[in-house]
């Protein structure tokens, strides 16, 4: 079967795709344009990227799909982040594309420069909106804060569920999954992984706090950017923008549609994609 290029039509499709021990739900308006996978924040659903699309868009080919447990996709026993890189693998193989732009807000930033970095022939380039900043941000301290909230938290977080603003996972599940974060994000796991990258990856930046930082927390944490884009020519910021970290796609997604165009192949190049 010939995988899919921005010189091929797919038609809409919107469905379950079986992976390991789940299935994610997945939307896919089809088209000819070039394919771009949405990563969404930690515990978000792919209804986040819906302004994003918009201003895009029908002109682009847009895969948007929730992670195990959030949205209407199923639970697992693993939420581990490499689960979630090869869920990126699994979408993009169920909707027979092998090259397409990555683009991914907050945890989602994350695990799209993984896969940047592990693709460099199928990653088109990579958007990441506010995340993966190399910074230690995580000690013995933030971890028994983190712990602590959502245990705090675990009473009406079931609540929530029915209404898809929380994901179908315990409290210490999400709390782990936080915490599993804060490693990845050290300066010594994330710094490598970003001066590897050898496709185009664009910043968006917001400005202010996120849920559960204090002060100018996240404002240091962003200034580990600083290294990144001196030591890796692909990288640059695009815009630093005034929202917030969990307003900046209702608010700044303009910015964010404005980087995907930046780093989109020129028309000569994009019918690289067909495997």
């Amino acid at each position: 079967m010939t995988k899919n290029s921005s010189s091929t039509t797919s038609p809409r499709w919107t469905g379950l795709v079986p992976v390991d021990d789940t299935a994610l739900a997945v939307t896919d308006t089809g088209g000819p344009g070039i394919p771009v996978l949405y990563l969404n924040g930690q515990f978000a659903t792919q209804g986040y990227w819906r302004r994003v699309i918009a201003e895009l868009g029908p002109q682009w080919r847009h895969i948007t799909y929730d992670e195990r447990a959030r949205g209407k996709s199923r639970r697992s026993a693993d939420y581990s982040f490499e689960a979630a890189v090869r869920d990126v693998d699994a979408v993009l193989a169920a909707r027979n594309v092998d090259r397409a732009l990555v683009v991914g807000w907050s945890y989602g930033a994350v695990v799209a420069a993984h896969w940047a970095r592990r693709n460099p022939q199928r990653a088109l380039g990579a958007v990441l909106v506010d995340g993966a900043f190399p910074h230690d941000w995580l000690d013995d301290a933030m971890e028994q804060r983190i712990r602590k909230l959502f245990r705090r938290m675990s009473w009406f977080l079931p609540l929530l569920r029915p209404t898809g603003l929380a994901p179908r996972m315990t409290a210490a599940q999400q709390a782990e999954s936080n915490i599993e974060l804060g490693k990845l994000s050290r300066e010594r796991e994330l710094r490598p992984v970003l001066d590897d990258v050898t496709v185009p990856v664009r910043y968006v930046v917001a400005s202010g706090t996120s849920f559960g930082s204090r002060g100018d927390e996240q404002e240091r944490i962003r200034a580990g950017l600083d290294t990144v884009t001196a030591h890796n020519p692909h990288i640059e910021i695009a815009a630093k923008v005034a929202s917030n970290h969990g307003a900046i796609l209702k608010k700044d997604y303009p910015a964010v549609a404005q980087a995907l165009r930046d780093i989109a192949p020129h028309p000569e190049d994009r019918t690289g994609g067909e495997a």
